[in-house]
């Protein structure tokens, strides 16, 4: 099972393993108080990616296509990441405030094959 969740929230047992995927640390979180069990930035979307969607829901079809085109190479994390969530829950954090449109968001569907 895989989840999303802001990494602004509370930890929770429900949680399972903590993974981020944001490319850049969330602002205001130290990183021991952050509670992560694993930082994936090198799955985030690439910079240019990440700038041009700016947040922007209009953007998020198009968004997901790219994204999921730039995952076309990191196959091996994906699967890692597939094979954990089939032994126990994985929770995917972000920073981004729009919990619907972020790449955590994009990334579940794309791990869970619906996208």
């Amino acid at each position: 099972m895989i989840l999303t969740k802001r990494i602004y929230a509370p930890r929770s047992q429900r949680d399972g393993k903590r993974i981020l995927v944001d490319r850049l640390w969330p602002r205001g979180i130290k990183k021991e108080d952050a509670a992560i069990d694993e930082w994936l930035k090198e799955i985030a979307p690439s910079d240019v990616l990440r700038k041009w969607f700016d947040h922007d829901p209009a953007k998020w079809p198009e968004f997901k296509q790219k994204y999921k085109k730039e995952l076309r190479g990191k196959t091996e994390i994906l699967e890692r990441i597939r094979n954990e969530a089939e032994k126990r829950r994985i929770t995917l954090l972000f920073s981004a405030r729009d919990v619907e449109h972020n790449n955590a968001a994009a990334l579940k569907d794309i791990l869970e094959g619906n996208e």
